[in-house]
């Protein structure tokens, strides 16, 4: 088992594996490695996996989860060419999509996609620019490449250890395990070069471990939510591809008091670059049925600001979970909101609806009334004028 054990490590890369260089003085000394622009895809396996992104690519153009706003494209693109420099953004394809995960993707032919999830959980340009800036990191350390040799490699062994080993499962489990600490190691080595353009970049890298300590307190309010224990893991299990938040948030931090950089996170300017959009992405997650988690991201959104939308998008939320006192709650968001100068007619509707299932029918019924007299042609209007009949 010792050889096997030596062998493994070889192949997989988990005590050889050579990362880049890490910026531990001023981030001018120590320069990112030369990009080129030209490459093209070695060998059969890259140009396969080339060729399946194409074709993944091709099927996005189209896709109906794609936000096709050049606007928005335009500004998340532009904050992904701050953080990596002009020359390494040039020839990258930033797709943004509708969908309400925390997530962005880096494929080997150089398309990016961004969620929108992601997107309404930063807080900053300099927070979008860490999470594409580790992104493109696989991408430029051939990540997905290494990952499939690796996987490939690992089935091989683990089809000759049963064969060899008589039964002995101590091969195979060795395998997985070396494969999986091989991920891990990916993804740290992806967050390191995503610090490093980052410090290189008008951002400060210490933007990267406050997205990861965001994530911790989201998925904390998500469990305490469904009245779970929220719990933060130390260290990531056998078969995690992932370090976990609080790790990642812990050697980012380390790694940016290292490299000491400055710069200005740009809040006020990403508040005000996602604002004609956040609306959207709001009504995507709170459909999600996750109170607990959706309650800290609009609370991290208003801090001590309530605007009358976000006391719109908080009563809407607490209406669709509709306990007794969240009815009772959510009455009172919409008014604040419409106190506020919150003008959408839907804000009529949810207050109607709250009030009625409150047993207020009177002042139910006069809210919705005013709905339909503000949207005639609603989609619901004949609906809500079943519950206006005597």
């Amino acid at each position: 088992m010792a050889r096997i054990g030596i062998f493994l490590r070889g192949i997989f890369g988990v005590a050889t594996l050579t990362s880049l260089p890490v910026a531990a003085r001023a981030p001018d000394a120590v320069p990112l490695p030369p990009f080129v622009q030209a490459y093209q895809p070695q060998g059969v396996d890259e140009r396969g996996m080339w060729m399946e992104a194409d074709e993944e690519e091709r099927l996005l153009r189209d896709s109906r989860f794609v936000i096709t706003d050049s606007e928005l494209q335009h500004y998340v693109r532009g904050i992904f060419c701050r953080t990596v420099g002009e020359e390494r953004c040039r020839n990258v394809r930033v797709y943004v999509l509708r969908v309400p995960q925390f997530n962005a993707t880096m494929y080997p032919n150089g398309m990016m996609t961004v969620y929108s999830g992601l997107l309404m959980r930063v807080r900053s340009e300099a927070e979008l620019g860490a999470v594409l800036g580790h992104e493109f990191g696989h991408f430029e350390l051939r990540h997905s490449l290494n990952g499939f040799k690796a996987y490939r490699t690992g089935g091989d062994i683990i089809t000759w250890a049963s064969i060899l080993a008589s039964g002995n499962t101590a091969i195979p489990t060795a395998v997985t395990g070396a494969f999986y600490a091989y991920k891990r190691e990916q993804e740290k080595e992806a967050d390191m070069q995503g610090a490093r353009y980052l410090g290189l970049s008008p951002y400060p890298s210490s933007a990267a471990a406050d997205v990861w300590d965001r994530q911790m307190a989201e998925q904390d309010a998500t469990e305490l939510g469904r009245k779970r224990k929220a719990t933060r893991k130390y260290k990531a299990g056998y078969s995690a591809s992932h370090p976990t938040d609080l790790t990642r948030a812990t050697y980012l931090r380390d790694e940016a008091e290292k490299i000491g950089d400055g710069g200005d996170p740009a809040v006020a300017p990403y508040r005000q670059g996602i604002a004609k959009w956040l609306p959207m992405f709001l009504d995507d997650q709170i459909k999600l049925n996750d109170f607990g988690g959706t309650e800290f991201i609009l609370q991290s959104l208003a801090g001590n600001d309530w605007t009358p939308y976000l006391l719109y998008a908080r009563a809407e939320l607490y209406r669709q979970r509709g306990n007794p006192r969240d009815l009772v709650s959510a009455a009172q968001f919409y008014q604040e909101a419409a106190a506020k100068g919150y003008s959408d007619p839907e804000i009529h509707r949810g207050l109607g609806l709250a009030l009625m299932r409150s047993q207020q029918v009177e002042a139910g019924q006069a809210a919705l009334r005013k709905y339909l007299s503000l949207a005639p042609d609603a989609k619901d209007a004949s609906m809500i004028s079943t519950l206006l009949a005597d």
